[in-house]
């Protein structure tokens, strides 16, 4: 079975004050932390094998998740001295993560998308010059120009002036090879390796068009909070 990798080192700035005291994952949606939606999900279809990592009050999110066993999962937890972002957490982990592509979710989104697809992914990607496959979505109206450009073919492209794009989901996934050239204990972002990685076509794209929210805010958090609970 695959490795997935959730992120949570992030420091939650929008979130003040509710991230004062409580790393964002831990922030609760229906009567649960954030983070154990995510691993509720990944159980349900037998992803079982996690990494998390951690800087911004880790040790309160080691406490709440402990071994995973509570979620049917195993945890491994990949502690950061200072936030490394995505592609320097990721690059950090890859010792955890193993040589194989692997899913990463975002810790602070929200989706219905069945990870079960990822599995038919990473196994397409083992033998493929593909290094990332991302799950894209709508623009939400916070963010309405989007990321990327996905083509016909399945193939993302920069977002250029003029052409339609659509919005990154936090969900994807991505062959070790993509941060080969990572410093693991350095801070680096996510999209310029993308950028790089899609002159060659070699990031694939799939539009997904179900439930998304970037709990980015006290607000949205609410509101997704609110629309749960509505569909018990």
């Amino acid at each position: 079975m695959i490795q997935t990798m959730i992120l949570a080192a992030g420091r939650g700035e929008r979130m003040r004050p509710l991230t004062d005291t409580l790393p964002k994952p831990l922030l609760p949606v229906n009567d649960k932390p954030l983070i154990a939606h995510h691993l509720e999900r990944l159980a349900a279809v037998g992803i079982t094998d996690v990494v998390i990592n951690h800087a911004w009050l880790g040790e309160r999110l080691e406490e709440a998740l402990g071994d995973g066993s509570q979620f049917d999962v195993a945890i491994q937890y990949s502690p950061e001295t200072i936030a490394l972002e995505t592609a320097g957490g990721i690059a950090h982990a890859l010792p955890l993560l193993g040589d194989q592509p692997f899913l990463v979710i975002n810790g602070d989104v929200w989706c219905d998308w069945n990870p079960m697809q990822a599995v038919s992914v990473v196994n397409r990607l083992h033998d493929s010059p593909t290094q990332a496959w991302l799950l894209m979505v709508d623009n939400p109206e916070h963010h309405p120009e989007g990321d990327f450009s996905l083509d016909s073919q399945g193939y993302l492209s920069p977002r250029q002036n003029g052409n339609t794009a659509l919005t990154y989901a936090g969900i994807g996934v991505f062959h070790p090879s993509l941060f080969r050239n990572t410093d693991p204990d350095q801070p680096a972002p996510l999209a310029p390796l993308l950028r790089m990685a899609m002159a060659t076509r070699s990031v694939e794209g799939y539009h997904y068009t179900g439930r998304w929210t970037d709990v980015g805010t006290p607000a949205r958090l609410a509101e997704l909070d609110r629309q749960l609970r509505s569909t018990r």
